[in-house]
């Protein structure tokens, strides 16, 4: 615990335990914790929707185990995808913004 006596906010946090940002180790600690982000926000949006994972798949051109793989935040998904899965699967706009 003496590790994180001066720490005084979460962005201090954050950089002692995921590095500065533009390291390796903090870019692949922001790659995971977006992907977390996306595959809440799917997971929400379909149940919301009251869809399984294979009438979502149906409905957005997909196959479950993607679906199922973007919920579960793992492997790499393709924007392209995610803007079909919640625009066509399930009536929502994507927007998007750069920092």
């Amino acid at each position: 615990m003496d590790k994180y006596k001066d720490v005084t906010n979460f962005d201090e946090l954050i950089e002692l335990e995921h590095g500065k940002i533009g390291t390796e180790k903090r870019n692949e600690y922001e790659q995971n914790a977006q992907m977390f982000i996306i595959s809440e926000m799917l997971k929400e949006a379909r149940k919301e929707a009251k869809l399984t994972q294979e009438e979502l798949a149906l409905k957005s051109g997909t196959k479950k185990s993607y679906i199922s793989k973007i919920e579960n935040a793992r492997g790499n998904i393709q924007l392209s995808t995610i803007i079909r899965i919640f625009e066509q699967g399930l009536n929502r706009k994507v927007g998007l913004t750069f920092l």
